[in-house]
Parts: C-alpha cells; sequence; structure tokens
C-alpha cells in the first residue's frame, strides 16, 4: 500500500463512515488496561478497526497475520520489548507506520528507539485525543528508514541463533596413558581367564602324620610333667 492510499484511507476513516472492508486497521499492543481502553475508544472514534494484545511476542505474529495499516506500541512490554518487537515487524516487510508510547520516564529511550525502528510518531503517555490529532499530520507523513534493523542480530540474538542438530553420543578424550572409552557399536574382546592353579600350587599342604606325631608329643611331656609334680607333692608312691 502506498503513502498516498493510506493517506486517503485514514482521511476517509476519519470523516465519513466506512465499511469494515475498507477500514484501516490499527494494531495497539501495551499491558496497561487504562492506556489500551483509552487508545481503543481513541482509534474507533476514528473508524479504525481495532485489534489489540499485550505482549511483545504476540504483537509480532498479529503483525504478520493482520498486516495493519497502524501499529501503536508501548515500549515496556513483557517477554519482547516494544523497540525489538517493531524492529522485527520492519523486517517482516510491509507499510505499516509504526508509532510509539512511553511514560515521560523513557522519553529517552523512546526517541532512540523510533530513530532505530523507523517509527512515524512517539507519543508521552497518558495518550488523549488532542495529542493525537497533534501529531496526526506526522503519523501520515513519510515512514522514515529504520537503521536499527542492520544491528538486530546484535540486539536480540537468542532468538535468531537455531539450534544445531545433535549428532549423538560424543566420546571423552583419552585421559593420559589410558586407551579412549569405547564408541557406541563397538564389540569389546573379553579379558584373558586369570588362573588360580599356581597359586594354589605354592600353598605347602602339611600331612596329616606330621600332626599326630605333634600331638603325641604333647601327651607324653604333659604326663611327665604330672608325674613330676606328683613325685614332689607327695601324691603318689614311687618305686
Amino acid at each position: 500500500m502506498c503513502n498516498g492510499d493510506f493517506s486517503e484511507m485514514i482521511h476517509m476513516a476519519y470523516v465519513t463512515p466506512t465499511a469494515e472492508e475498507t477500514a484501516p486497521t490499527v494494531l495497539i499492543v501495551d499491558n496497561n488496561p487504562m492506556s489500551l481502553m483509552r487508545l481503543r475508544e481513541i482509534f474507533k472514534i476514528r473508524e479504525f478497526i481495532v485489534e489489540v494484545c499485550e505482549d511483545g511476542d504476540q504483537a509480532v505474529d498479529e503483525y504478520i497475520r493482520l498486516d495493519p495499516e497502524l501499529v501503536v506500541i508501548a515500549l515496556d512490554l513483557p517477554s519482547l520489548d516494544g523497540h525489538l518487537a517493531a524492529l522485527e515487524m520492519r523486517e517482516h516487510g510491509g507499510e505499516s507506520r509504526i508509532v510509539f508510547i512511553a511514560s515521560r520516564r523513557l522519553v529517552q529511550l523512546a526517541e532512540d528507539a523510533s530513530h532505530s525502528a523507523g517509527a512515524v510518531a512517539w507519543l508521552e503517555k497518558p495518550i488523549s485525543s488532542t495529542a493525537i490529532e497533534d501529531q496526526w499530520e506526522q503519523i501520515l507523513g513519510p515512514i522514515p528508514d529504520a537503521p536499527g534493523l542492520e544491528d538486530l542480530d546484535q540486539l536480540y540474538p537468542e532468538d535468531r541463533v537455531k539450534p544445531e542438530a545433535d549428532e549423538g553420543f560424543m566420546p571423552l578424550p583419552a585421559l593420559p596413558g589410558m586407551p579412549g572409552l569405547p564408541l557406541a557399536g563397538v564389540t569389546l574382546e573379553p579379558l584373558p581367564e586369570i588362573s588360580t592353579a599356581p597359586l594354589l600350587a605354592t600353598v605347602p599342604v602339611k600331612p596329616k602324620r606330621r600332626k599326630l606325631r605333634m600331638l603325641t608329643i604333647v601327651l607324653v611331656l604333659s604326663g611327665l610333667g604330672y608325674l613330676a609334680y606328683a613325685k614332689f607333692s607327695g601324691l603318689a608312691p614311687f618305686a
């Protein structure tokens, strides 16, 4: 849609009742209920088809779906701030005019974002019908370039980097002096069996006869000891 066609449509919507098929669409993006209600009423009076959302990510999706003539978007939005959302819209294409709305404390941010995203204007909250009327000629003017598109990857890299495909199991490096871990699907050779026969052969086995001999010696010595004790104590007579 060229600038002339849009200006003519806006003028027609503002001064005469129009059918819904030919009425321009405004996408209003703000998470403040009072601000949304006020902007909705202002643009309904101007015979716009009004679409609203409260989230930056959702706003980009709605922009692609609706292809609106005008976008009025707050800077302080959840999930994706208004500046980055506007850059995403401009990158997608289309000839929508973007108007930022911001509180007084965000004046400098609003000016920088307007230059970066090529917004036609920015308005200070709370928005009034008079404030929009004062900026209306500028809003209908030419759409500036968006120099911030060149820095969009640096401004918002996390959602613009596609995850790489999973290449499967990665083997760990081998430790010094040790073989590396086996890969999946590789059959390991069985460890050689360790025979215990040599160990058992080295242990001497004492014969039973030696044990009996030792037992006999112990009994004889015990008997001699008892006889000697009895002799000296007078327990038994000796020849």
